[in-house]
């Protein structure tokens, strides 16, 4: 099951239906299934709190993604600060929605094993993300 919360911010308006759809199938691609999904929206105060507490950063993101999941079956809270994507999509001269479905599904690939952070994996992470954005629009 897939839920979508907020705290201190306003629901984005996003397809929930179509965009779960999405999110399984992304999964699917990847020899998952979505097991507990709860994304959580926030502002930039949430997530810094989120990262000063959990993760002991002290410095605003995007995304933070707690990961549960067992064998083939993902699952996980996944903290999106709207503040940071709106940010983002505005210095990368972006649509905002396709920064926002951008940052959802780059959760989704961290819980489906893929990494950002070493040499290279970023241009791996960035491709998924594009193979994902390109099953939305289609």
């Amino acid at each position: 099951m897939i839920s979508y919360n907020t705290d201190n911010v306003a629901m984005p308006k996003i397809p929930r239906r179509a965009t779960s759809a999405w999110i399984k199938s992304v999964a699917a691609s990847y020899g998952k299934v979505v097991g507990e999904i709860a994304y959580i929206f926030c502002d930039d105060e949430k997530i810094l709190e989120v990262n000063r507490q959990y993760l002991h950063h002290d410095y605003y993101t995007d995304i933070i993604t707690f990961d549960y999941t067992e064998g083939d079956t993902i699952s996980g809270d996944i903290f999106i600060s709207l503040d940071t994507v709106r940010s983002n999509s505005m210095e990368q001269q972006t649509d905002y929605n396709e920064e926002l479905s951008r940052v959802i599904i780059h959760g989704i690939l961290h819980l489906c094993g893929i990494d950002d952070k070493g040499p290279g994996e970023r241009e791996i992470m960035e491709a998924a993300e594009n193979r994902a954005l390109a099953m939305l629009n289609k």
